[in-house]
């Protein structure tokens, strides 16, 4: 009878770990899908098993370039300028915003963006992330951090109050989709010139069809990041990114009514040190002035957001800014802890302590 009893325990603990197993990789037990995933390789068919009843015929012509087959949406010869876009990623219907920057954006909000210059501490990183900014701008133009650093500082925090933002050097593909498939939620693209580059911009981040973003995966794509958010990431991110735009030349000024109307772009940003650098004027001389309004102006007139350094926070319709460095951060706050306390160290007659600092 004890014998039975054993046999009988052996065969549920057996039975349990092979339905534990048939249901591992899927989330929330049986009858459930796995979580989307941008990996081409994360559901590989049975190998021998899997039937593709649309293939071409082996060694044949399916003469697929003129006829669509029965069913399809697209008829006739292939045009790409008259294919009708599928709806397998829309984002669910009654879908809300999630990520916060882009909804205090809609609602008139003033957003910050705490600049990360040049750290590579994940733990520098958090605490910026959460000191009280909207969005952190790690700085990639003007710095020579590589992309799996600054991966792995937000990876660290992705619930940090302050999301992922980024200024990338280029209008590239490379540089825009890095940083997207990384986890920001926040672009900056500087040095826009002309409509191409403000097209090419907003074509990297975003994904088709409003883009030409690629689905290649990525640690956005992640549970631990942003593949749970509700809706779906890839379903929805179209809608949560925020594209900024840096006007920062002569050319782009001569452009910024059409680079701030390019469909995609959430703001215009007046560079305040390089329309100064690239202009010859300083700032509140009436040239100088002439070049933050024409920028104030397209942005006006194409209903998207303005955006320029935290110093212009009561300037007329700003509603964004870049604030100051981690380094500018700890001597702020350094200063407004220690009060009259601040800089009173003793004053040595000899040694290398002697002499004023600078």
């Amino acid at each position: 009878m004890r014998r039975m009893f054993f046999l009988a325990i052996a065969a549920v603990i057996f039975a349990a770990a092979a339905f534990g197993f048939q249901n591992r990789g899927t989330q929330g037990g049986r009858g459930q899908q796995p979580t989307p995933n941008a990996d081409p390789y994360a559901n590989n068919a049975a190998p021998g098993a899997t039937q593709f009843p649309l293939a071409a015929p082996a060694g044949k012509d399916s003469n697929a370039f003129n006829v669509a087959p029965p069913g399809a949406v697209n008829q006739g010869a292939f045009d790409p300028l008259k294919w009708k876009y599928g709806n397998a990623f829309d984002a669910p219907a009654g879908s809300k915003i999630w990520n916060p920057v882009k909804l205090k954006m809609m609602q008139g909000g003033k957003v910050t963006g705490g600049t990360l210059f040049n750290s590579t501490d994940p733990a520098i990183y958090c605490a910026m992330a959460n000191a009280g900014y909207d969005f952190i701008w790690t700085e990639m133009q003007h710095d020579t951090r590589d992309w799996g650093a600054v991966g792995r500082m937000w990876r660290t925090c992705p619930d940090a109050k302050a999301v992922p933002g980024v200024r990338v050097a280029y209008t590239v593909e490379r540089e825009i989709q890095h940083a997207l498939d990384a986890g920001a939620l926040v672009v900056v693209v500087p040095t826009v010139d002309t409509l191409e580059e403000a097209i090419e911009a907003r074509n990297w981040a975003y994904f088709p069809p409003l883009g030409r973003r690629s689905q290649g995966g990525g640690q956005a794509f992640d549970a631990s990041m942003w593949g749970n958010v509700p809706g779906g990431y890839r379903n929805t991110i179209n809608d949560n990114v925020v594209l900024i735009l840096m006007i920062e030349t002569l050319e782009g000024l001569k452009n910024a009514d059409a680079i701030a109307k390019v469909p995609g772009v959430t703001a215009v940003f007046a560079a305040s040190g390089d329309l100064g650098n690239f202009s010859g004027y300083r700032q509140t001389t009436p040239d100088y002035e002439r070049a933050i309004n024409i920028v104030h102006d397209a942005a006006i007139k194409a209903g998207v957001r303005l955006c320029g350094p935290v110093a212009w926070r009561d300037r007329p319709d700003f509603t964004c800014f870049q604030a100051g460095s981690e380094v500018a951060a700890i001597t702020r706050g350094v200063a407004a802890e220690l009060g009259p306390l601040a800089n009173t160290q003793g004053k040595p007659e000899v040694g290398p302590f002697a002499q004023p600092r600078r």
